[in-house]
């Protein structure tokens, strides 16, 4: 894996793409930093009775095109540059989207591993009570990313609720649907891949009823991917894996039945009538499709000649190095860019926004419907851009999306 600082990857390929336009210095200058960070100090009393103290970010990037949205991560290697490259993302995401949105990410650094279901609870309430001034409906509003989850949004609609006297569904998003999540919520991120890989395989003339599909890591969007990969398509998974290994197999896995798996032993690793292979090895794996979904920097110069798919889908956020981009689109490999590839998320949480602002919930039918419009619409903006202008599909989507936040900047009088 990459050494190299996530936000310095971040800036970087702002850099690159603001020559391309020309961008003016100002506007850039703007669009290097975060508009406002939040660093919290967390003391929680834990099941032995002790009290552990953590540390948490809240990073607002832009809102030049409406609130900021974006997840929160808890991981026990998280870094503010880590989240501040995130929301960068974040922004550029939700301008792709054509949401009216700006970007943010907030994280605190524990295992959740080793956490109880209270520990957590009492961890996610008093981050909300550490930073709950700074966010809310038409401010910033969070969503679940690695590590949390559902019941995590839960517990922090709730304690921001009580503090501000009032239910407020709105100030979180990726909740339970009882408590004001939107339907097709928790395939979201996956799906919204699959419209994408949908179009780039039409634009390479490859049938996924027969193609085959490798998948780094596991977690929620990487079961999905290989689910609906199957489902909707017929392709066929032949190498998934985690953080504890690998496996293959010619004849094609069965998603549920590895996930079931992985529920029972912690790990892909070890599933019947598979054969065994290194984490790392499913990124070079042989197949049509490759989709990493997990961390960042996964795909570098080092790996990125011996990556064997002919459609790299990004469902993880920045997996790719910039120097690895170059070398796949040297090479012919069709990238489809985390800020378009994995856009269902926040695109649904947008669609769980509108919902709880006009008391309504739509069918899952809806949600995918629109989830499908505006992926497509994205797809074509950035493929188009790309020949336009003969520049990689990444540095594509980022053209799109930084001239949208650009404008907006440049229409409310900020340069």
């Amino acid at each position: 894996m990459s050494s190299q600082n996530p936000f310095e990857i971040a800036q970087e390929q702002l850099d690159q793409c603001a020559d391309i336009i020309g961008l003016d210095q100002t506007v850039r200058d703007l669009l290097r930093t975060p508009q406002r960070e939040i660093k919290v100090t967390i003391p929680v009393h834990m099941d032995d009775g002790s009290v552990k103290v953590f540390e948490g970010f809240r990073v607002q990037y832009n809102d030049a095109r409406g609130p900021t949205k974006g997840g929160i991560r808890f991981h026990p290697e998280e870094t503010v540059d880590t989240v501040r490259a995130l929301a960068a993302w974040m922004t550029w995401k939700c301008a792709l989207m054509d949401l009216p949105l700006g970007g943010a990410k907030g994280g605190i650094i524990c295992d959740t591993k080793q956490m109880s279901d209270s520990e957590l609870e009492r961890l996610s309430r008093a981050y909300i009570e550490a930073i709950w001034k700074f966010i809310g409906p038409e401010q910033d509003i969070p969503a679940p990313d690695v590590y949390t989850s559902p019941k995590v949004m839960a517990w922090m609609m709730d304690e921001y609720s009580k503090i501000a006297g009032r239910t407020q569904f709105g100030v979180v998003t990726g909740k339970p649907i009882c408590v004001g999540g939107s339907p097709g919520r928790m395939d979201a991120t996956a799906r919204g891949g699959m419209f994408a890989i949908r179009e780039a395989a039409q634009e390479l003339g490859i049938d996924l009823r027969n193609a085959t599909v490798a998948i780094q890591g596991y977690g929620n969007a990487g079961y999905y991917a290989a689910r609906l990969m199957n489902e909707m398509f017929g392709s066929r998974v032949v190498a998934v894996c985690d953080t504890k290994g690998g496996i293959c197999s010619f004849d094609g896995l069965d998603p549920e039945g590895v996930a079931d798996h992985k529920r029972e032993t912690s790990t892909v690793s070890g599933f019947p009538a598979t054969d065994q292979i290194a984490a790392d090895d499913v990124l070079t794996y042989e197949a049509d499709v490759l989709i990493p979904a997990a961390l960042e920097s996964v795909i570098t110069r080092e790996n990125a000649g011996d990556v064997k798919a002919k459609i790299v889908a990004e469902l993880a956020n920045g997996p790719t190095t910039p120097e690895a981009d170059q070398i796949l689109y040297e090479r012919g490999v069709h990238l489809l860019p985390d800020l378009l590839c994995n856009a269902g998320g926040v695109t649904v949480s947008y669609f769980e926004m509108v919902q709880n602002m006009c008391l309504s919930c739509w069918t899952e039918e809806e949600v995918n419907s629109k989830l499908d419009e505006k992926i497509t619409t994205s797809y074509k903006a950035v493929l188009e851009t790309s020949k336009k202008l003969s520049i990689n599909m990444r540095k594509a989507a980022y053209v799109v999306a930084i001239d949208r936040v650009a404008e907006a900047m440049r229409w409310r009088g900020w340069v």
